[in-house]
């Protein structure tokens, strides 16, 4: 599948895709999105094809990969600025209730473009974010063989990517930064009821509530984890970033 994608009985492209292991450097930056052109040649026709979707505003279909044949769709996007000496666009994503002028390709902007520009924006972060999320997900959940790490749970619609540092903290969207959990393990765990030793990679449970006495949920669900061993991914550098557990378990420890 190209990058730059127009069916042949179309005037103009449909969608543009960043793929994993791209040669290209499509990144956000901000609230926009920096997209290469195809090769070198600011003249190729699929550039070409762009940069008249920039001149008439028409929208286009994004296509993110989160992972190796899985991508999510972004619509609808517009082309907002064209740069022929870096050989790339830039592209915001917009909100379908929203009414946007035409993009410009260069000046400045009246009142109404500004007031458009910066709802594009808006969204256009949003978008990175859920994109991010998304893929951050996807690429935990595989690493874990759609598991929960502390009980084995399967039901992938039940499974989250927990952060071990969580991003408000300064922690990136790598798989080694995250544990696939089951939805109740993923909060105990992110408010200290659950704790992963780095050394040993065994889990513990809050003195407090391994003490409790209640219901089948908390002594098979949370008390019976108690000096068990998570699972890890197959490959070793998917396994869980041993200074991350060590700051989460010091988390833990100050919890109780």
């Amino acid at each position: 599948m190209q990058g730059i994608f127009k069916p042949a009985v179309c005037a103009l492209p449909l969608s543009i895709r960043t793929g994993k292991g791209s040669p290209y450097d499509d990144h956000f930056r901000d609230d926009r999105l920096a997209y290469s052109y195809r090769g070198t040649d600011p003249r190729h026709r699929d550039n070409v094809g762009l940069r008249e979707c920039l001149r008439q505003g028409i929208p286009l279909v994004y296509l993110h990969a989160v992972s190796k044949g899985q991508y999510l769709v972004v619509a609808p996007v517009r082309i907002v600025q064209d740069e022929p000496q870096a050989l790339r666009f830039w592209v915001q994503a917009e909100s379908e209730q929203i009414e946007l002028a035409t993009p410009m390709l260069s000046g400045s902007l009246g009142g109404a473009d500004i007031i458009d520009d910066a709802r594009r924006a808006y969204s256009t972060r949003l978008v990175r974010q859920r994109l991010h999320q998304r893929g951050f997900r996807e690429r935990v959940l595989a690493a874990y063989r759609d598991r929960c790490a502390m009980c084995s749970l399967r039901h992938r619609e039940l499974l989250d990517a927990a952060h071990i540092k969580p991003d408000t903290a300064g922690g990136d969207p790598q798989v080694s930064n995250g544990l696939s959990l089951c939805k109740i393990h993923h909060a105990a765990f992110d408010i200290g009821v659950l704790g992963v030793r780095p050394d040993t990679l065994r889990i513990h449970v809050r003195r407090d509530v391994l003490d409790e006495v209640d219901g089948p949920m908390l002594r098979h669900g949370l008390q019976a984890l108690e000096g068990e061993r998570i699972l890890l991914p197959t490959r070793v550098a998917q396994h869980p970033d041993p200074v991350l557990l060590q700051w989460k378990w010091d988390r833990y420890l100050d919890a109780g």
